[in-house]
């Protein structure tokens, strides 16, 4: 028992020690997040109101207001970035096989409106949406903000990325996500100056040490971060991860948050932005806020 007691006291002074020392880093701010305030994301450029990662969900979650564009981005055989989730064109589309296997011009071919989420709505099919290549996008919305997301691990799709982001000078525009830690490191290295959020693992750990109180001594490296309410039955949003992400100089965006109550609960604790399938819904509560 006593031995017990010295191995308790032992640890409780090391946490002790360790919960004193200095925080490793802090994020200077950086351009992308020039206005400081409250941002409503629209997941899949606002996927519950358009065909999902498509230019014209995209140019009406920009007409209604939403602060960011959020797309995912996968590349063709003949290397040409475009915005899908899914690594096939199965789920909404009416062909079939993996993006990496196909052409652009065989990709834009392909009707995106085929199949509207949620199931069984066709509102868009034969309207001529079609998959859209991220310099298209980049073209018609040269002003918006964008949070792209790296699907595949695959260095080659994030050093294309970073090209594309120099060739339409929208360096300060983009935020640059992957759930792949080697994608993101690649990215990271092609392009510094480009804003990136935390990878999973990054996440991960920094989520655990903040449950200890040391999550000041982990590294970070990204100016934000996206995270669920809830991981694998874990509770990860709560006041002091806000807290300590904030005394990092890390935004914190949650997702994906479709139900109103949950906006205002989640907005009462101070997180920088909400990614929504729905940016009207978290527009009408920001008016509503403002009356």
């Amino acid at each position: 028992m006593f031995n017990l007691l010295q191995w308790f006291l032992g640890i409780l002074l090391v946490w002790a020690g360790l919960s004193l020392t200095p925080m490793v880093n802090h994020m200077a701010p950086h351009p992308y997040y020039q206005a400081d305030g409250f941002e409503v994301i629209a997941h899949g450029a606002g996927q519950g109101l358009r065909s999902k990662n498509t230019l014209e969900a995209a140019k009406h979650a920009w007409q209604l207001g939403a602060d960011v564009i959020e797309m995912d981005i996968h590349a063709s055989w003949d290397k040409q970035l475009l915005a899908r989730h899914d690594e096939t064109v199965d789920s909404t589309t009416n062909g079939q096989g993996r993006i990496r296997d196909m052409a652009l011009a065989q990709l834009q071919e392909l009707d995106a409106g085929f199949q509207h989420l949620p199931e069984q709505d066709f509102s868009y099919r034969g309207k001529q949406v079609r998959i859209p290549a991220l310099r298209d996008i980049f073209k018609t919305l040269p002003k918006a903000r964008y949070m792209l997301e790296i699907k595949p691990n695959d260095r080659q799709v994030s050093q294309l990325l970073c090209n594309l982001i120099n060739q339409y000078d929208m360096q300060h525009k983009v935020l640059v996500t992957s759930f792949h830690s080697d994608a993101l490191r690649a990215f990271r290295r092609g392009c510094p100056s480009v804003a990136t959020a935390m990878t999973k693992n990054e996440i991960t750990w920094f989520v655990l040490l903040e449950k200890i109180g040391l999550s000041h001594l982990f590294p970070v490296r990204g100016q934000a971060v996206q995270v669920p309410e809830y991981w694998s039955g874990v509770k990860v949003l709560s006041p002091s991860l806000v807290a300590a992400l904030h005394q990092r100089g890390v935004k914190i965006q949650v997702w994906t948050v479709n139900d109103v109550e949950k906006m205002v609960q989640f907005k009462a604790l101070q997180v920088d932005g909400l990614i929504s399938d729905f940016p009207d819904r978290v527009l009408a509560l920001s008016d509503e806020h403002k009356k």
